[in-house]
């Protein structure tokens, strides 16, 4: 059986519900109670519960083994009964035979609802890890946003009884103030913020802060925060800590910029030398490459003159071989068959030789008509205070191609009085004239 019948039966019918506009959690009392604690968690037979869409209205009975709850989530609109009421429905079954009021206090809790609230923290210190010698004071100031998701979570860690919502804000407030002066003390040497930059990394230090606070909320308070914003830090740059720590740190970096600049410098002058002997070795092998093709050419030429020299010895022994078949034959007489043979082959090596010199004069006549190689022209070039050369034509062209070459270097040759950059001398006019331009720049 029900513990109450419809609203018209008997008593005097509240209608519990919350008509607050703005709430976290709300307590309901009967109209017209006194804050007495026994006359209003007296629920009056007939009584009927309202709870909007959105809210979440709870029973809190006090017994000797400790409070329970029941829970009823919007929207609801009834009378009370057991049926809808697990925990009611055992107290006051046993207790009273299911017909007497019983005592609870109802608070509702806005589960759609935010609350915001504002913090400001007065000046604290904050050191940089590399020169703790100077506290940099600095304030804090922000919003927090939160609200309730996890009801169960909240009540358990939050007594009800007189719950005061400007008190529970207050210790929201605390908390998170001092949340953020520890997180902000920590930062530079957790994060590696520099203390004099942390005005310009605001953003990151608001993300750090979001994502360390929430969790620490929700198991201290069972609330959700669904926003943190850091508004401001404000560093007190008339302060003794500020002015030295500046002042420190202006004079490392100069210091760290001279020695990157001398690194670089002394980077840029071994890369020069560098360059510099790769070019002059690059230009030796390319003579010694020339020479060791001269010199194979020369023993091609002396190769061919002591083959035709071989030849010539063999046909020599051969005629002297012919002779002596002519004169073979009994009694040292005449032999004909030797005749015959010696002409024969006679005939056969005049035509070779005949060949072979018909050969060399060709060769011969190339030889003179083949115009000489033309002058070589032979320049050194200073490269970075170096002198390397002398250097042909070809070898010329190669280095402006590979730009180690300019109309700005220094050249010379034998003949000339002095160095003189590239670009005045007239004989080498055409060799950067055969040079490309730069490709375009898109």
């Amino acid at each position: 059986m029900g513990l109450f019948g419809n609203k018209a039966e008997g008593g005097m019918m509240d209608v519990i519900r919350c008509d607050e506009q703005e709430y976290l959690v709300w307590k309901w009392r009967p109209s017209g109670a006194a804050n007495s604690t026994k006359k209003e968690n007296a629920i009056r037979f007939g009584s009927s519960l309202r709870v909007k869409d959105g809210e979440m209205a709870v029973f809190v009975y006090q017994q000797k083994d400790g409070s329970m709850q029941d829970y009823i989530e919007g929207p609801f609109d009834q009378t009370i009964k057991t049926a809808n009421f697990p925990v009611l429905s055992s107290i006051v079954g046993l207790a009273f035979g299911g017909a007497s009021p019983f005592q609870a206090e109802i608070y509702f809790i806005n589960l759609s609802g935010n609350i915001q609230v504002k913090f400001g923290i007065p000046y604290f210190d904050v050191y940089d890890p590399r020169f703790l010698d100077f506290a940099v004071p600095m304030a804090a100031r922000g919003t927090i946003t939160f609200n309730i998701t996890d009801y169960k979570g909240f009540i358990k860690l939050n007594r009800l009884i007189n719950f005061e919502l400007e008190d529970f804000n207050k210790q929201i407030k605390n908390a998170v103030s001092k949340y953020v002066k520890g997180i902000v003390t920590n930062i530079p040497a957790e994060e590696g913020i520099p203390v004099l930059q942390m005005e310009r990394k605001l953003l990151d230090i608001n993300d750090l802060i979001s994502a360390k606070l929430r969790a620490r909320l929700e198991l201290d308070f069972g609330v959700n925060m669904k926003g943190f914003d850091l508004a401001n830090i404000d560093v007190d740059k008339e302060s003794y800590g500020y002015a030295e720590l500046r002042k420190v740190t202006a004079d490392q970096t100069t210091k760290t910029t001279i020695a990157q600049t001398e690194v670089n410098i002394k980077n840029l002058n071994d890369m020069q030398g560098i360059n510099a002997q790769n070019i002059s070795e690059t230009l030796q092998i390319q003579r010694e490459e020339a020479q060791r093709a001269q010199k194979l050419q020369t023993e091609t030429n002396f190769i061919g003159a002591h083959a035709l020299n071989q030849q010539s010895e063999v046909l020599k022994s051969a005629a002297q071989n012919l002779g002596e078949m002519g004169a073979m034959g009994s009694g040292g007489g005449m032999n004909p068959a030797g005749m015959m043979t010696g002409m024969a082959l006679g005939g056969a090596m005049g035509g070779q030789m005949a060949g072979m010199m018909n050969q060399m004069g060709q060769n011969m006549n190339q030889q003179q008509n083949t115009p000489p190689p033309p002058p070589q022209i032979q320049y050194s070039v200073s490269v970075n205070g170096q002198i390397a050369g002398p250097f042909n034509w070809q070898q010329l062209q190669q280095m402006v191609q590979n730009v180690q070459l300019t109309k700005n270097t220094h050249v010379w040759k034998q003949g000339m009085a002095g160095w003189e950059v590239a670009g005045n001398v007239q004989e080498l006019a055409n060799l950067f004239g055969a040079v490309p331009p730069p490709p375009p720049i898109h």
